[in-house]
């Protein structure tokens, strides 16, 4: 089972040969196995990939990230079939309900609004009760209540005076962390032959990760987590390759520890399989 993350820093080539990814830094070489590697974070834009490289990684599913001049990531290379029955998966998806995706998108906030708790309950935070009072979800979520706890939540986690997405150093870490996030579930989802355009809440027409949007909630309290105990912190490189490991670290989930990404991949798994054969949901809850 592929278990690396490769974070590509400086200006480099970056090879294929014989199932080896091969990267040159000047006159210094570097040979990683491609069945080691999970995931390439690309966060240099000094780098110059082969096209017989990325044949490979896509067709041995491993996820490439890119990030721009200011390190921040902004897109992922994504295979067009990653399943040799992806236009039955996608038959099936197009079939979903909306009775079936409101019930599960109650599930899902439930699970990530309890996530929430036991992140400001580590933190022994006063807003504890406050947030248990959200956790009555209809389906669908018809009174948002996914959004009334995000608000408490977040002023608990840093301050009311803190804004969701204004230009500071812990919203530049939250967004680091949720776009990795982000492209790990993508990466999943494509990997079932699903449409991560095709959402069970989300439903903007300019995103092209409205699934991916919907399955990544109960997640973002890890990062938030994370972020809270280093708010303090710049946004370094460093702080960056910090933010990376967290899906590296085990957890329990259905009894057992694994890792992040492993958790991820059962979890989108057992979604797709709630909405397709009617498994029940199996919530991952983070307790810190």
């Amino acid at each position: 089972m592929s278990f690396r993350t490769v974070v590509i820093t400086k200006q480099a080539k970056l090879n294929y040969q014989n199932r080896f990814l091969v990267v040159k830094n000047g006159i210094e070489e570097s040979y990683i196995h491609l069945s080691e590697i999970d995931t390439i974070l690309v966060d240099s834009i000094s780098v110059s990939i082969s096209s017989y490289l990325l044949k490979e990684l896509s067709q041995n599913k491993i996820n490439i990230i890119f990030c721009d001049e200011k390190h921040n990531p902004f897109g992922e290379l994504k295979s067009f079939y990653m399943r040799h029955n992806s236009s039955k998966m996608l038959m099936l998806q197009m079939k979903w309900t909306q009775k079936q995706k409101d019930q599960l998108w109650k599930q899902i906030v439930i699970n990530k609004i309890t996530n929430q708790i036991w992140v400001l309950q580590k933190i022994k935070s006063k807003n504890v009760e406050r947030l248990l009072s959200y956790i009555d979800v209809q389906i669908g979520d018809k009174t948002n209540r996914e959004g009334h706890a995000a608000k408490v939540y977040f002023n608990s986690l840093f301050g009311t005076s803190f804004i969701r997405n204004h230009d500071d150093s812990i919203n530049a870490a939250l967004n680091y962390g949720y776009a990795i996030l982000l492209s790990t579930i993508n990466k999943e989802i494509i990997s079932l032959g699903l449409l991560t355009q095709l959402g069970i809440h989300h439903k903007n027409e300019f995103n092209e990760f409205n699934l991916s949007c919907d399955l990544m909630e109960p997640f973002r309290p890890i990062i938030d987590s994370f972020v809270f105990y280093n708010q303090t912190r710049e946004l370094n490189q460093e702080y960056k390759m910090d933010i990376v490991n967290i899906f590296n670290n085990t957890f329990q989930y259905k009894g057992k520890q694994y890792t992040l990404k492993d958790i991820i991949k059962l979890y989108v798994k057992n979604v797709v399989d709630v909405l397709t054969t009617k498994k029940e949901y199996e919530g991952f809850i983070y307790e810190g």
